[in-house]
């Protein structure tokens, strides 16, 4: 459990990681039995049915991540040389297809039925021996189940910040939003018992509207990912600050002229290719090799490192913050600014190992 790939997790994240499996698993159940217990009185309301289905397709991106987990764990073998980290990202693509596809689809059967007329009607029941009005049944229902998810929701996004998990992120933004869903129903089934059946069609497609987005956002970071874009925090709201960290490590290291940095996220954990321009081309691999150290030092998310040599900078390579304009100089990045503060704490840890090696030379 505390191993990703060949990183051992720091124990706060291995910690993390063992609350967030616990929180997925307790997720799964409470969501079956939501599911079954919605499936009891569902009756011809749209919008519950709609709610319905969106419970289901809620236990998606929960299986994704403990079924990621397993592959994620394997160490990088020659057929799979950078390790099955890219697991976790086609967990989070296969939520977010599957989220677009079923909200798609529930999206036009909720305006086919508005288009139609369709006028559903919800009967009475025999409850204690007393014949109630289903609606309420349904009302009461959908308000109890909505009670859990914004509070598990806010459990999984703090711990989708120190574990770097994007699919975690995901699934907590969507259950902090899932009363939505439960307050759209509840509107759709009074909606009906006060004779204005619209309401019901109108509920039914705000709800799937709500799927379809999620699955565009999810479908999106997913394949961004997938496709190497540049590494970003967890939110996926500013690149990530570990890029200006390596490169102005690396430029504080007296045998560099200049440096830039490729990263890129594999799931859970960074690859980094990192080229810096010499001041002596005769310096020695030993250089090289303990800049690598240094860079991998840097967080626990640095899986992989290379150090390339060259006497040019590729121009997609990243200088860091506050270097996108030019790279003439040696001076540092300024630092990686607002960014920062989303995953890491400060610079002290670089500047320390930049300290380290400048004693090695």
């Amino acid at each position: 459990m505390s191993r990703f790939g060949r990183t051992d997790l720091p124990d706060e994240q291995a910690t993390d990681l063992r609350k967030a499996v616990k929180i997925e698993v307790f997720t799964i159940c409470y969501t079956t039995v939501t599911i079954l217990v919605v499936a009891l009185v569902l009756g011809n309301s749209q919008a519950m049915k709609t709610a319905w289905v969106e419970d289901i397709l809620s236990l998606t991106p929960q299986v994704a991540f403990l079924v990621a987990l397993v592959f994620v764990r394997r160490k990088p073998t020659r057929n799979f040389p950078y390790g099955l980290h890219r697991a976790m990202s086609v967990g989070h693509l296969v939520a977010g297809v599957a989220l677009f596809v079923v909200g798609a689809t529930l999206a036009y059967e909720a305006i086919s039925g508005f288009l139609s007329g369709d006028h559903p009607t919800i009967g009475t029941i025999v409850l204690f021996g007393s014949s109630v009005w289903l609606g309420w049944v349904m009302v009461a229902v959908m308000a109890l189940i909505a009670i859990g998810p914004p509070f598990y929701g806010r459990y999984k996004l703090k711990l989708a910040k120190p574990l770097h998990n994007k699919l975690l992120y995901a699934d907590a933004d969507m259950a902090t939003a899932d009363w939505h869903t439960n307050a759209a129903s509840i509107v759709g089934v009074l909606g009906i018992g006060v004779g204005l059946w619209w309401l019901d069609s109108a509920a039914a497609l705000f709800i799937s509207v709500g799927i379809v987005w999620d699955g565009v956002r999810n479908t999106r970071t997913a394949i961004l990912g997938l496709i190497d874009k540049r590494a970003t925090t967890y939110d996926e709201k500013a690149v990530h600050p570990l890029i200006a960290e390596a490169a102005t490590m690396l430029r504080g290291l007296p045998w560099v002229a200049d440096a830039a940095v490729r990263m890129r996220d594999l799931g859970q954990v960074f690859h980094v290719e990192a080229y810096v321009v010499p001041v002596d081309p005769r310096t020695p691999v030993s250089a090289y090799e303990s800049a690598a150290r240094a860079i991998a030092a840097l967080d626990w998310k640095v899986q992989d490192t290379d150090v390339i040599p060259v006497s040019v900078l590729p121009p997609e390579a990243d200088p860091g913050f506050g270097r996108e304009a030019g790279r003439g100089s040696r001076a540092g990045a300024s630092g990686a600014g607002p960014a920062a503060a989303s995953e890491r704490g400060s610079d002290a840890s670089a500047g320390a190992t930049s300290d380290r090696l400048k004693g090695e030379r």
